[in-house]
């Protein structure tokens, strides 16, 4: 029997941490940290991430500021709302609600996003000073991945990791901070649609992480026995949520796994919150 990874009990202490700084700080007479949060249009799941963003900032005494735009708002429109967010003091971080609308370049408003509000940790400039190993903000999902293994006492060094899947949300900054000193010294493979065979890499993994994107895509010929699981992927079937791996199979042949729900997904926003804070004492200083 695999232990079970809870991303949703580790996030919740992360959480109390969070509460109990921001409470030490704004008795000393500063105004709480405030998130911003702009989305465009009225997709489904986006509203839902939206939501639980706003209650976590409300429970652990964050302030969050919605802007919620028409779907045909125009890029400049957006992007002239970001310049504002950038120039407003009482603003500590930021994110726009991906994905946009077709008509909006999600590359120019990503760039527009000021490096030191980045929430997501996706700006350039942020992305850029990962990859060399410098303070900066992390993208949350890794963050968070990093969080579950230092907390779970899962020791990356040494080990064979195979991430599956190369977005620059996921896999690149995944790959790029287990492979650094600080942040994992693991070995790492990254596997993508082109690589011609999945399952060579896969059952080598000391540690796998998958964010593929594909509905029960790992099953359990396709693990090494003993392997550590993070399953990134997140699924809504006829059935109910799924992630990219297959658990009932797989779960009984690994060490550990995260399940789906309640796993990386609670972790993603905990470690919004962290950005949050962390941009908030910079300005503060």
């Amino acid at each position: 029997m695999a232990r079970l990874i809870s991303g949703k009990d580790i996030a919740a202490a992360i959480r109390e941490e969070l509460a109990a700084e921001i409470k030490e700080l704004t008795a000393k007479g500063n105004r709480p940290p405030c998130l911003a949060v702009v989305w465009v249009g009225d997709d489904p799941a986006s509203a839902t991430y939206v939501r639980a963003k706003g209650k976590a900032c409300e429970k652990i005494g964050m302030q969050f500021k919605l802007h919620h735009l028409k779907e045909d708002v125009s890029e400049e429109e957006l992007l002239s709302l970001l310049q504002e967010l950038n120039a407003d003091k009482e603003v500590d971080a930021m994110l726009v609600q991906l994905p946009l609308p077709k008509h909006i370049s999600e590359k120019k408003v990503i760039e527009t996003i000021a490096p030191d509000k980045d929430a997501d940790g996706f700006h350039p400039y942020n992305l850029g000073r990962l990859l060399m190993g410098e303070p900066t903000f992390v993208p949350c999902t890794p963050a968070g991945i990093l969080e579950l293994f230092k907390r779970s006492d899962i020791d990356t060094k040494g080990k064979e990791v195979v991430i599956i899947g190369r977005s620059n949300i996921v896999g690149k900054p995944m790959a790029a901070l287990l492979m650094q000193k600080k942040t994992g010294n693991a070995t790492v493979t990254v596997c993508h649609t082109a690589t011609k065979d999945i399952t060579f890499h896969t059952k080598r993994a000391d540690i796998l992480i998958v964010a593929a994107g594909q509905p029960k895509m790992i099953k359990a010929d396709m693990v090494k026995e003993g392997a550590v699981v993070i399953d990134v992927g997140i699924h809504r079937t006829e059935s109910g949520l799924c992630g990219d791996v297959d658990f009932e199979e797989v779960e009984p042949k690994v060490s550990a796994i995260t399940p789906v729900p309640g796993g990386v997904g609670p972790m993603t926003v905990a470690m919004l919150l962290k950005n949050t804070l962390q941009a908030y004492k910079m300005r503060m200083r």
